[in-house]
Formats: structure tokens, C-alpha cells, sequence
């Protein structure tokens, strides 16, 4: 399994399908039993990746997102994302990065998310994401 192109799968089949909010495609990157953490201080989700997004797509609109070239070792990876959103009337930004780890058929088995958040649609800083 090439970890880097996993990892690039899953940050394309992201930045198209977190707009449409297509958990479906999101979904099936992930490996049955995945650990799904949406911040290192929170406990997995319930239902894994499944689960996390059909609840938060629910509270999501006019969803923009960008992700960065992978970094990639052994069968871990990280991925940096910039998206925005609104949600309950207000406009919010994170920006963060994400660690994968992928089985050998190329699934997602564990995902943790560190991030931080802003108001408003702050752009990326120049050179963000390139490799």
C-alpha cells in the first residue's frame, strides 16, 4: 500500500465531498471500526466517521475547503486543511491538520484532528499547503 497515495484519496475525496456533504464517499475511506476523533481532546465519535459527519453535515452550510499536499511515513500521514462554514447563523473558520493512520488495503483505521478556530473566512497565508 502507497500510504502517500491513500492519503491524497482521502484529502481529494474530502475537499470535493465536504462541500456536498456526501457522507457516503467520506465514509467509505475509512476502515469497519475506524477510531474517528475530531479534536485530541475529545473521545472518539460515536459511529466513527459515519456517524461524526452526519451529524455535523446537518449543522453545516455554504461549506468551503481546501487540503494541503500529504506528509507521509510509513502508514501514517498528515494532511493540513483550511475550511469555513456557517453554522447557527455564524461564520466559522478552522484551520488544522490531520492524522491518519492507514491499513494495508489502504483505509483509514485511525483519524485524529487537531485544529483551531476563527470568525469570519480568513484565506490561507501564502505558500499554505504546497509541498
Amino acid at each position: 500500500m502507497d500510504v502517500r497515495a491513500a492519503a491524497e484519496r482521502w484529502a481529494r475525496t474530502w475537499e470535493r465531498s465536504w462541500p456536498a456533504r456526501d457522507v457516503d464517499a467520506i465514509a467509505g475511506l475509512y476502515a469497519q471500526g475506524a477510531t474517528y476523533r475530531s479534536h485530541p481532546f475529545r473521545e472518539p465519535e460515536p459511529g466513527g466517521a459515519r456517524g461524526y459527519l452526519a451529524r455535523q453535515f446537518a449543522l453545516e452550510s455554504e461549506i468551503e475547503c481546501q487540503f494541503g499536499q500529504p506528509i507521509a511515513s510509513g502508514v501514517r500521514a498528515a494532511v493540513e486543511w483550511w475550511a469555513s462554514w456557517i453554522e447557527e447563523g455564524q461564520t466559522v473558520a478552522l484551520a488544522g491538520a490531520t492524522v491518519l493512520t492507514f491499513d494495508p488495503d489502504g483505509r483509514v483505521t485511525d483519524h485524529v484532528d487537531y485544529w483551531v478556530q476563527a470568525d469570519g473566512r480568513p484565506q490561507p497565508f501564502a505558500g499554505w499547503g504546497e509541498e
